[in-house]
């Protein structure tokens, strides 16, 4: 049985838009993006690797799906973490039709719910959320989030998107990880709490 695990930049003040470039994500007239790489180090790189390498599969919205797919599909693999994604199933959630040039990407149709538990079902490992904030927001709406892996950057951005609205499911988790790098980020794990 698969698990969701949502792993993503946040500012102290939720923000998730445009973290490594300033062309990233630019909706609403954000011009704050680039913000990630100023506290960037080995500690904060081998977590996103580690979570990239371990993953059994990516469950993406398309904004990040395109972001990624541009970045990546056509990159050097002998970077772990990029073989990582070229080989693992992508699955992409959109309202609307998705270019799916890269190796090994499906679209998510229907009842998201219904659909996320079926893959959760055939998948044997994490299956990993990058960015995708309306699609994070859906999840936890749903209650489909078992980990959330969150990089809390000492960083207040004042506007843009935000991972979470009012639409939340209620859910309980507990600390099961944390480490600060020489940056001031706190990498801090969260995994559902079973006893409700």
């Amino acid at each position: 049985m698969g698990r969701i695990a949502v792993v993503n930049w946040t500012s102290l003040d939720g923000v998730i838009q445009s973290p490594l470039s300033p062309d990233e994500d630019r909706d609403g007239g954000f011009e704050r993006g680039g913000w990630v790489p100023l506290y960037s180090d080995d500690t904060l790189n081998d977590f996103m690797q580690t979570s990239t390498v371990n993953a059994a599969g990516m469950l993406v919205g398309r904004r990040t799906y395109e972001i990624l797919s541009d970045a990546w599909s056509e990159a050097d693999e002998s970077e772990p973490a990029i073989a990582a994604m070229n080989r693992m199933p992508k699955y992409v959630v959109s309202s609307s039709p998705v270019e799916r040039a890269w190796q090994n990407s499906h679209p998510i149709e229907g009842d998201l719910s219904a659909a996320i538990s079926a893959i959760k079902e055939r998948t044997d490992g994490d299956l990993v959320v990058f960015g995708s904030g309306t699609l994070v927001r859906a999840l936890a709406e749903h209650d489909l989030v078992d980990e959330y892996r969150l990089m809390l950057f000492p960083i207040i951005l004042g506007h843009g998107k935000r991972m979470f609205d009012d639409t939340g499911h209620l859910a309980r988790f507990h600390l099961s990880d944390n480490v600060i790098t020489a940056s001031g980020v706190a990498i801090l794990t969260y995994t559902r709490d079973t006893q409700a």
